[in-house]
């Protein structure tokens, strides 16, 4: 394949990866570079609503990813302050049906792994583990792309960089220095557990939300409905950089007192073993490229998880992504127009700045209220009650019935 449809990509996360096959599949080479060894499995789990799941099924990972996901059959939404559920909102296989691709919940480590199998299979992607980005410099050809691995340093030609390297992106510091993630003040600890350590009645597939007085906690099933995973967010004022950091068990039951009603606190008991990570953003700084260079997922706009769309608005990035540069570069009768790259990359971020703020914006809203006290949460679940289930779902279309 020719030099110049070289794209090389910081990050085998989830975005990086998924950057990498909806690029390749464009018909662009690509090179990630990842500065760990090896990918080992990490994290815990997340939620992929059907905006996300059905550029997954476009790419074709469900055959790799469905037996691992569960389908959650409702999200239930349980507040501390009436001692349980107020509203069950229904998703199963009919929800799926109407927003035309499906509710997953997964281990992060099992999407990671579905991924990187479709990578290994793709002759046009070379994945460099145990190497990093360290400097690139732009000229008439494109860029030279700075890699170290171990003490080595190698230099390689291509027409893009795409920075996909997390919160604390290197690429985003080459570009942007004065761009800081700034602490939120909320630390959110993850456990898993085995689904038999708890009571069968709290084991079926559902995902539910307790929300509490200055807390809230999420549990949901996973790796084929064999664990659960557990979130708890509660503020605090310990921020290190990072997102596995041990995390001391009675720490976080305090933090579930009295004032949470029993099952609550089962769940936050039954976790041996607890991580916890601090709750950084990226802050809006109005560009997410410079020239032939871009960033992607938490590396442009880290956001809070209250919305579950961490990793949705990253896999979305990558299809924008790649329909852009294709677009762009690859254009039918056009031939490869390497000049068209650095325009394409700031359509890229036109498009996708505004539907990522507002879903920041809505993740921002949801913590608030998750974590209401007082008067306050007595009319939060009044008005959640009253809403009744069909119009909360239908207040997600705007999320869930995006396309790329």
């Amino acid at each position: 394949m020719a030099a110049t449809r070289t794209i090389i990509v910081a990050g085998a996360g989830i975005g990086g990866l998924t950057a990498s096959l909806t690029l390749a599949a464009r018909g662009f080479r690509v090179v990630i570079l990842e500065k760990a060894e090896r990918l080992e499995e990490a994290g815990a789990g997340l939620q992929l609503s059907p905006n996300a799941s059905r550029i997954l099924v476009e790419l074709g990972l469900k055959p790799r990813l469905g037996p691992r996901a569960v389908t959650p059959d409702a999200i239930n939404i349980m507040s501390a302050r009436a001692g349980g559920e107020i509203a069950r909102l229904p998703l199963g296989e009919a929800a799926s049906f109407r927003a035309g691709a499906p509710y997953w919940v997964v281990h992060r480590a099992d999407l990671q792994a579905a991924l990187l199998a479709e990578v290994n299979d793709n002759p046009d992607i070379d994945l460099r583990l145990g190497c990093q980005f360290e400097d690139v410099t732009s000229h008439a050809k494109g860029l030279t792309v700075v890699q170290r691995s171990g003490n080595a340093r190698q230099q390689e030609l291509a027409v893009a960089l795409i920075g996909a390297d997390g919160i604390w992106s290197a690429v985003r510091n080459h570009l942007f220095p004065e761009v800081q993630p700034q602490f939120s003040g909320l630390i959110a600890w993850r456990g898993t557990l085995d689904a038999t350590a708890l009571p069968r009645e709290y084991t079926s597939a559902r995902v539910q939300l307790w929300m509490g007085p200055n807390a809230h906690l999420v549990a949901y099933p996973i790796s084929g409905a064999r664990q659960i995973n557990v979130v708890a967010v509660v503020p605090g004022i310990w921020n290190r950089p990072g997102w596995s950091a041990a995390g001391d068990a009675n720490e976080i039951k305090n933090a579930f007192s009295s004032q949470w009603p029993a099952t609550a606190r089962m769940l936050v008991g039954a976790v041996d073993e607890w991580r916890r990570w601090a709750l950084f953003t990226v802050p809006d700084h109005g560009e997410w490229s410079d020239g032939a260079i871009a960033l992607l997922g938490d590396a442009a706009h880290a956001m809070l998880p209250f919305a579950a769309q961490g990793a949705g608005m990253a896999i979305e990035d990558a299809a924008v992504l790649a329909q852009v540069l294709s677009e762009g570069v690859l254009s039918e009768g056009a031939g490869e127009n390497i000049a068209a790259i650095p325009g394409a990359l700031k359509r890229y971020g036109r498009l996708r700045r505004a539907r990522v703020f507002q879903v920041q914006r809505a993740a921002r809203r949801q913590g608030r209220i998750y974590h209401l006290t007082g008067p306050l949460a007595f009319a939060r679940d009044l008005a959640i009650k009253a809403m009744g289930p069909q119009r909360m779902l239908a207040r997600q279309d705007w999320i869930y019935d995006w396309r790329a």
